[in-house]
């Protein structure tokens, strides 16, 4: 078959083997964890290109700095065939949803001090590995039983579900939660393996009775999960003698109900959602000392206190971090995200009572005050890392005991370690603030070609960098891309993507030892013919991804735009990352010019870009994607006057399209609406149409309090405007963005006698990973906006 032919095989074939794949995870290296020293790294990793049941592994050096993975933990010789039937707790798959976790098997996984024990679930069963060293060999041979198995069985209302289990730092005892109870295990020996459940949450009411249990302990709250990035509820102390646990009282929120309709004997399933402008779940925080026998079986409480703070004024807990030889820090915001605070949690502090709490660090901006995953931290040394939205330099950056120290222009997006002489964080570089270049970036996408073909340190790349206190930058990853890391005392592992490779990488750094873990994931087997730039006033980052040079429209002199944008704050589709264009390339090579722009309000640019949207998310997100549409001529005809690559179909301005899921999807349907002499159809995807609908903490940040500005910048009454084909696409099971949006949008469209395409998907969430569905979403959009734009 010649090569022409393979890949337009690869992309008709494309939407099945993404949605199998996992969108091309299955097989690829993942969530890797230094322990130890470093030298030694856990990670999972499924079997083949399309397995989805995910095993444990082990990376290593031996003592001649010679590399190897270990496989640790198999679910399928733990479970047998009940490996590939998952069965989970309700409350696991709402973690997975909230975690956008597609994968089954051991999805995550809890490590001691040492590394040498680690627990995690598989099928809602507890696992416990033990990894001892071969003297002769060096190697290591694990050894996987299940934790308290027969007290599962034999009182499962009590004991079930085993969701997030911990180990602790010494290794000797594993918490997990019920959402009812936290339970802790004593881990074996003689006396076998033992449940007790520690703490409980009341479901009786004031005169006793029992009545409907809105608590629960030991669990992330919902907008906690969904928009904080913090899923623990939880945490050990350094010293495993003292835990910090959350618990929070849903009763106020508003209870919402997701139902299926194309199943009318199952009942609708009723949770509590914070809808914005409502109550959210009350939050609280308490810490307790644990006791231990002399055969270190649990003993009881001995020490137990709520943790004090003003949690009127302050009731979001953000982040939690507890580093060995300090107390525990919390970063508590208010409703709004104008302010927060850095507590400091008494609990072996000499003099302060157990739970008491002193504000290390307060912090305000007018709009909001952004969240940097890592911190707040404490160095081993005690000074204090904090982020700072830094209005003046226009810039994310850090501080160290309130002092600035990380460089203007290098905008912090997390915090993956921190020692007494640097952090290692994850930054987007501002070219135009930080003008100088390190040495080691030097010829790294560079040049003008390269750069417009594989990106370039910029809002782009997510790139890995240690950042001295004395302002000093040092880079751990070269090429542009989305990387991340994981760091020990010698040995680091990176992983990501980039424009150069199809598949995820990782690797394992030892010193001058180096190794790749392997990878046997599928490629899609073509490459995205993308070409970045910059477009308009604003210049926006953008990708232009024409035909392939095999596709029957490479050679066309005009073709129609489908714009694919997220467009929406706190997310970006212009990055250095082939993963990102592979649907994009599917869509060119039917006869589009795909165009990809990052707005203001997307994220990478700086506080102040990030900001333009606040309170009119709709007018500015929407006049972005107008200003990149208008200036594609000019930037099309200046591409292909350099004449270094194959020439760009010029856009055809008389047929634009949108498509997009998501925010994306509200600003398709925005885009026929609200400008329809732009944008002439639109395919929108879950579209958040009324934001009253959505959750408090990510809708309030951008739009604040103000009924008004929730009317302005919805789309329900924008419906008698529309004069252009749209299609909207829910899942019937999405409770994040529920399928009321879709609903009242149709409904007002309805009632204004205006047309439109409506699809319903059954049993689908936000997520979209059935293989039958994935492919004929993608047909039935295309086949509706060639009709629409014929």
């Amino acid at each position: 078959m010649s090569e022409t032919n393979d890949v337009n095989d690869a992309i008709k074939h494309f939407p099945r083997l993404r949605a199998r794949t996992l969108r091309f995870g299955c097989g690829a290296p993942r969530s890797a964890q230094t322990v130890g020293d470093g030298s030694r790294a856990l990670f999972l990793r499924s079997d083949g290109p399309e397995d989805l049941v995910t095993a444990l592994w082990l990376s290593w050096f031996d003592e001649s700095g010679e590399h190897h993975e270990t496989k640790l933990a198999d679910p399928r010789e733990l479970l047998g065939a009940t490996a590939d039937s998952e069965d989970v707790p309700a409350e696991e798959k709402a973690r997975r949803e909230r975690a956008r976790e597609g994968g089954t098997g051991i999805v995550g996984y809890s490590s001691d001090d040492d590394g040498n024990r680690i627990v995690f679930t598989i099928n809602g069963r507890l696992f416990l590995t033990d990894i001892d060293w071969n003297d002769e060999t060096g190697a290591p041979e694990p050894h996987t039983r299940e934790l308290a198995g027969e007290w599962l069985d034999e009182d499962p209302a009590m004991y079930t579900p085993v969701l997030n289990p911990r180990i602790a730092p010494d290794g000797e005892h594993v918490l997990y939660t019920t959402g009812s109870y936290l339970m802790l295990v004593d881990i074996g020996g003689e006396l076998g393996d033992r449940i007790t459940a520690v703490y409980g949450v009341s479901v009786e009411d004031e005169d006793g009775n029992p009545a409907e249990n809105t608590w629960k302990i030991g669990l992330a709250e919902f907008v906690a999960g969904e928009e904080m990035d913090r899923y623990d509820g939880f945490w050990w102390a350094p010293d495993s003698q003292h835990v910090l646990f959350e618990s929070f009282d849903t009763a106020d929120e508003p209870t919402w109900y997701i139902s299926d309709p194309a199943d009318p004997e199952k009942r609708a399933d009723g949770r509590r959602y914070p809808r914005a402008l409502t109550r959210n779940a009350d939050v609280y925080l308490t810490v307790i000392t644990l006791a231990f026998d002399e055969n270190d079986r649990y003993a009881g409480i001995t020490g137990n206190a709520d943790v004090d703070w003003d949690r009127e004024a302050y009731e979001y807990v953000a982040a939690v971090h507890w580093r060995r030889g300090h107390d525990p820090l919390v970063l508590v915001q208010n409703r709004r995200q104008t302010r927060d605070q850095v507590l400091e949690v008494a609990v072996t502090a000499d003099g302060a009572a157990l739970g008491a709490t002193r504000v290390l660090e307060e912090h305000a901006n007018d709009q909001w005050i952004d969240l940097i995953h890592g911190t707040p931290a404490y160095t081993p040394d005690g000074r204090l890392v904090c982020p700072l939205n830094d209005m003046a330099a226009d810039t994310n950056r850090l501080t160290v005991d309130g002092r600035p120290f990380t460089p203007a222009g290098w905008n912090v997006r997390a915090v993956l370690d921190v020692t007494d002489d640097d952090v290692l964080a994850v930054v987007q570089r501002a070219p135009e603030i930080a003008t100088e270049v390190p040495r080691a970036w030097a010829g790294s996408g560079a040049a003008s070609d390269a750069e417009s073909l594989f990106g370039g340190h910029d809002a782009r790349s997510f790139d890995v960098v240690s950042m001295g206190y004395d302002g000093s930058i040092a880079p751990v990853t070269t090429d542009p891309g989305q990387w991340t890391a994981s760091r020990g005392e010698r040995g680091i592992v990176v992983s990501g993507r980039d424009m150069r490779s199809a598949r995820a990488q990782m690797r394992h750094i030892l010193g001058e030892q180096s190794a790749t873990i392997s990878s046997t994931a599928a490629e899609p087997g073509f490459a995205p013919n993308v070409t970045f730039t910059r477009l308009g006033e604003h210049q926006l980052h953008t990708a232009i991804i024409a035909p392939s040079p095999s596709s029957p429209y490479a050679h066309a002199d005009k073709l129609p735009v489908l714009m694919k944008p997220y467009g929406g704050p706190g997310f970006q589709q212009v990055v250095a990352s082939q993963s990102f264009y592979w649907e994009g390339q599917w869509w060119a090579d039917q006869g589009f010019l795909v165009v990809t722009a990052d707005g203001r309000g997307t994220t990478g640019r700086g506080p102040a870009w990030d900001r333009a949207i606040f309170e009119n998310m709709k007018g500015v997100t929407l006049a972005d994607q107008i200003e990149a549409v208008n200036a594609l001529p000019e930037a099309v005809s200046r591409l292909n006057a350099d004449g270094r690559r194959p020439g760009v179909p010029m856009p055809d301005l008389d047929k634009v399209c949108m498509i997009g899921w998501s925010y994306g999807g509200f600003l398709s349907a925005l885009a026929v609406l609200d400008a329809p002499n732009v944008f002439k159809a639109a395919c929108a995807g879950a579209p958040p149409t009324d934001w009253t609908l959505y959750d408090t903490h990510y809708t309030e940040r951008y739009l604040g309090l103000d009924p008004d500005v929730y009317r302005r910048n919805g789309i329900v009454q924008d419906a008698p405007g529309l004069v252009r084909p749209l299609m909207l696409i829910h899942g019937f099971a999405d409770d994040n963005v529920t399928i009321a949006h879709s609903l009242r949008l149709s409904q007002a469209l309805m009632a204004s006698g205006r047309p439109h395409t409506f699809l319903p998907l059954t049993g689908i969430t936000h997520m979209t990973n059935d293989e039958t569905v994935a492919e004929n979403l993608l047909t039935l959009q295309r086949d509706f906006l060639r009709d629409a734009l014929a």
